[in-house]
């Protein structure tokens, strides 16, 4: 997509009143809108760095307990969710895309103990922006990341979903 193009759907987007804004970019952010809620505030945006440093603003600026349900609203990474079917369009995507849908029966339990492990040791889901990552280096980082402490992953939980929001805006507005 052009720039220009990509320029003009900023300005569009820019230009929508907060419930129209909310109801197109609620979702870039994991089952929660109120970032994209807080973020209409900073409008206009002249392009998606502007939109999405105004998104991450937001979620940097709401309380801990906020940003602790944002990431709890992230499912797990072959997780019930995927298993059911009840993932969102988006993360359905993003999970396939790494091949999380590909697992063997012996990955696909590692995968779950590791995605365990660290929800008992951390007391929230294990986050990771997974596009141009394989199922091994994910769960090789699962396995990294499990060595930090709670506070060090809260932080690196919100750099992973400000990735995945990055990814997400660009899909929308390209």
């Amino acid at each position: 997509m052009s720039s220009t193009t990509m320029r003009d759907n900023i300005k569009s987007l820019s230009s929508l009143g907060k419930e129209a804004f909310v109801r197109r970019l609620g979702g870039v952010f994991e089952h929660s809108p109120w970032v994209a809620e807080r973020a209409w505030d900073e409008r206009p945006f002249s392009s998606i760095d502007e939109l999405h440093a105004a998104m991450v603003a937001a979620v940097d600026s709401a309380p801990a307990q906020e940003q602790l349900a944002l990431i709890c609203a992230h499912p797990e990474l072959a997780g019930k969710e995927a298993s059911s079917g009840r993932l969102t369009k988006a993360s359905t995507g993003e999970q396939k895309g790494a091949g999380l849908d590909q697992c063997s029966a012996d990955e696909l339990a590692r995968l779950r103990r590791l995605n365990a492990d660290y929800r008992q040791k951390m007391g929230f889901p294990f986050v990771i922006a997974v596009k141009g990552l394989s199922r091994y280096q994910i769960m090789d980082a699962i396995e990294t990341r499990l060595q930090n402490d709670r506070t060090t992953e809260h932080l690196a939980c919100l750099e992973e979903i400000a990735k995945i929001a990055r990814f997400r805006l660009q899909d929308l507005i390209a």
